[in-house]
């Protein structure tokens, strides 16, 4: 039998299973990669707030990775939560040459900020430089960039200027009526298109998370950056239509 490619996912636990972990391996099997999972912490959750946040602690993730590392061929790594430096610098030696998606989960959608704002820009630029590609939405960008997000393209081209890595600026958190992500690739700008959907506060909730993953599980079937984003992005918006009904 054919296997089929494996993505790992390295994150938090959503104990409502709208996003983090479980959100991305429901994505995984949805387009047909198997998924793996390395967890940073351990959340408990609703799609409205956060109440505790636990980390696991580095044996147990360092373990995690082990284990995934030493028996399967990762396709691709998609990070969510981090939660903190340690679990970052513990991660970094099992990247190698996999290709990684970076989902800098740093402000939850209660606005709880979910990483030591004090670190979190040193912590994630060595890792950012490994990536495939990273997908901050509006409000982690302009953490960042330390700035108010004026004109999406414009703060593309800055986030690829400051990392030098491919960034898909996610403008899901955008007050209006068409969703535009902005990739910058090598200095060249592309925007992908949805009309915003009227969705419940669940169905909403991990939708960032979602279309990472859904990229990092087309990288995993071979598919090159643009089409990707195209193909994650057309999965996305079939999945909410279909969890809205």
């Amino acid at each position: 039998m054919e296997q089929r490619p494996v993505c790992l996912s390295v994150g938090g636990s959503d104990s409502c299973a709208g996003a983090g972990i479980q959100a991305d391996l429901r994505v995984f099997e949805a387009l047909d990669v198997q998924g793996c999972s390395a967890i940073t912490a351990l959340t408990a959750q609703n799609p409205e707030n956060i109440l505790h946040i636990q980390a696991s602690s580095i044996t147990q993730f360092e373990a995690e990775l082990q284990a995934i590392s030493s028996y399967y061929n990762v396709a691709c790594i998609k990070t969510g939560m981090l939660y903190d430096q340690t679990h970052i610098e513990a991660l970094i030696p099992f990247i190698g040459d996999i290709p990684l998606i970076v989902d800098p989960v740093l402000i939850a959608s209660s606005n709880t900020f979910l990483f030591d704002k004090e670190t979190a820009k040193d912590a994630y630029e060595k890792l950012i430089s490994l990536a495939t590609l990273w997908t901050p939405n509006l409000q982690e960008a302009s953490f960042f960039l330390r700035s108010d997000i004026v004109d999406a393209q414009e703060a593309a081209r800055l986030l690829f200027d400051a990392f030098h890595t491919p960034v898909l600026l996610k403008g899901g958190h955008k007050e209006a009526n068409t969703l535009h992500d902005v990739l910058c690739m090598d200095g060249i700008l592309q925007t992908f298109s949805c009309q915003k959907q009227s969705l419940s506060i669940s169905a909403a909730h991990g939708t960032g998370c979602r279309l990472a993953s859904a990229i990092a599980a087309h990288i995993a079937l071979g598919n090159a950056l643009p089409l990707t984003i195209k193909l994650a992005h057309r999965w996305l918006q079939s999945d909410l239509q279909q969890a809205n009904k």
